[in-house]
């Protein structure tokens, strides 16, 4: 990691107000996974509430409720509770995770040190950035390709090339551009999605009571939310940390949690009633989701569709690169947080063009086990948000940065959880575990499992294990 410099960050008692300074000019961000000194704090946690909203209006959260009802087979009122059920508990775990941004003012997978210790994150952060940068990146990207080269006619490798140079362009600059944009995509897509959504549950057969599904389906539905929702977890404080360290916990929560609720589940529900209508056959995800709308309206959504897109793959490719940055290992003094975004984003384009051939395929694959190692990750770092909330600041703030601080029983947890979990309980098309295969109607609980194992472990060998003294 690039040298860190010494940083001296304030207690935070009380939750005096903040006060919102002017938007600053535009510049590329130096920092990367160093904390942010308290001159250098700025922002209001109402910026939570657009930065969190705007990237789930789009394609990638519509197709969530269209696989609950289309492919998993579950009526539209079921898959209603599958999908608010997982965005609510996502949201809640994200609320919890994005307060100690302000608090200790550096991102989610520096403050992962305190549970897997300072070498042992390398391996949670260098999975963040390859799920974030990669998988994420790739397919959020996906959706706005289809939808540009539905409007357009652009070859969709073209339209792949040319969202991808877009959406590096703002990770590269960094923190206060990726704020910007995902401020002034929301209005704009917030009355797209709502438009398109009364014409599309004009159309819908909400008393469609689907293929007979079961629990297995619900769980599966439950799982896809989920994880789209949890996806963001590891990123949570990325973009908290840089409000003032006095910043109220409760309004971080609120905003951050409200923002990302509201998106996944109210767009996740307009993809279920778009489920109900059978799409005409060879059609594109997105043209099949257009397909119910009216010309100037399909058109509009489109333009939606990509910036939607857009605004989540710029996160994808802005956390991917922090992640990197926050490896316990001293990388050469051009491989900046910038740099890093350009890199990511260049592999994160040969993803997408390897699933441009079956998109809608890949999208599935990909969100049902991106929560394989999310889960059992956010079991073992809430349980130690919990056992800290007594340590006193100073000591947390020292534990990040020590190269003694080791984590053992988090690594150990971690891969406990998806030791059990994964092997048992997975429900997928390569592989189906003993579990699932003797009594299908189990679903996938490789997430619930897999957190439950972690955080259990977690919590057992860390009131165990005598904790360095910093």
């Amino acid at each position: 990691m690039n040298s860190t410099p010494s940083v001296t960050l304030p207690e935070t008692g009380g939750v005096p107000p903040v006060s919102e300074k002017p938007e600053k000019p535009l510049t590329v961000e130096a920092g990367g996974a160093e904390p942010v000194p308290e001159s250098g704090r700025h922002g209001h946690p109402r910026q939570l509430l657009w930065t969190w909203a705007s990237p789930q209006v789009g394609w990638a959260t519509a197709y969530i409720g269209v696989l609950a009802v289309a492919v998993f087979g579950l009526g539209f009122w079921e898959a209603v509770a599958a999908l608010v059920l997982g965005a609510l508990l996502g949201s809640l775990a994200h609320a919890a995770l994005s307060t100690d941004g302000p608090r200790f003012g550096v991102p989610q997978m520096v403050l992962g040190r305190l549970s897997f210790g300072y070498r042992g994150n390398a391996l949670p952060s260098a999975v963040n950035a390859l799920v974030a940068g990669v998988g994420w990146f790739a397919m959020n990207t996906l959706g706005g390709a289809f939808a540009l080269n539905s409007l357009t006619g652009l070859p969709p490798l073209a339209c792949l090339l040319l969202l991808v140079a877009l959406e590096i362009v703002v990770g590269y600059v960094g923190h206060d551009l990726v704020h910007r944009f995902e401020k002034y995509a929301l209005p704009v897509l917030a009355v797209v999605f709502l438009l398109a959504g009364v014409w599309i549950f004009k159309g819908a057969h909400l008393s469609h009571p689907g293929t007979g599904g079961g629990f297995g389906a619900f769980l599966l539905a439950f799982s896809a939310s989920f994880g789209f929702t949890a996806g963001w977890n590891p990123c949570a404080s990325d973009y908290s940390r840089y409000l003032p360290a006095s910043t109220s916990r409760r309004a971080t929560a609120l905003y951050s949690g409200l923002g990302l609720f509201l998106s996944v589940s109210l767009v996740s529900v307009i993809g279920a009633a778009s489920g109900t209508v059978l799409a005409p056959a060879g059609a594109s995800p997105t043209d099949a989701f257009t397909g119910q709308l009216p010309g100037w309206l399909s058109n509009l959504t489109l333009l939606a569709i990509i910036i939607g897109a857009m605004a989540a793959s710029t996160l994808n490719v802005y956390s991917a690169a922090v992640s990197l940055s926050s490896l316990a290992v001293r990388l050469p003094r051009f491989l900046n947080r910038a740099t890093l975004t350009a890199l990511t984003g260049a592999v994160g384009l040969i993803a997408g063009w390897a699933s441009l051939s079956d998109a809608g395929h890949a999208f599935e694959s990909f969100l049902l086990v991106i929560a394989y190692w999310t889960a059992p990750w956010l079991g073992v770092v809430l349980v130690e948000q919990w056992l800290r909330r007594h340590t006193p600041h100073t000591l947390v703030r020292d534990r990040l940065t020590s190269r003694a601080h080791g984590g053992a029983a988090g690594l150990t947890a971690l891969l406990a959880g998806v030791a059990v979990s994964v092997p048992l309980f997975s429900n997928q098309e390569m592989y189906v575990g003993p579990l699932p295969a003797h009594w299908p109607g189990l679903g996938d609980l490789t997430c619930p499992v897999g957190f439950a194992v972690s955080a259990l472990l977690y919590a057992a060998l860390r009131t165990r294990t005598p904790r360095n003294p910093v």
